[in-house]
């Protein structure tokens, strides 16, 4: 099982699998379902959002806030 990732609101964040792998953005809207999977809205710079499940992305480290 790999390490639970601790996400906040804002912090930048990269798509590392699901449908929108490769896309970045940064993190907003963190819910978890009734089934206990963890999904988050991804808004990217030009301002398109789309939600994927928190285990697909990665955050990254050292960003410029």
């Amino acid at each position: 099982m790999p390490p639970m990732i601790q996400l906040k609101d804002g912090e930048s964040c990269r798509v590392v699998g699901g449908t929108h792998a490769g896309k970045s953005g940064t993190v907003h809207d963190i819910k978890t379902s009734k089934t206990g999977h963890v999904t988050v809205t991804v808004r990217q710079k030009n301002g398109e959002r789309f939600k994927t499940l928190a285990k697909n992305i990665e955050v990254e480290p050292n960003a410029a806030a």
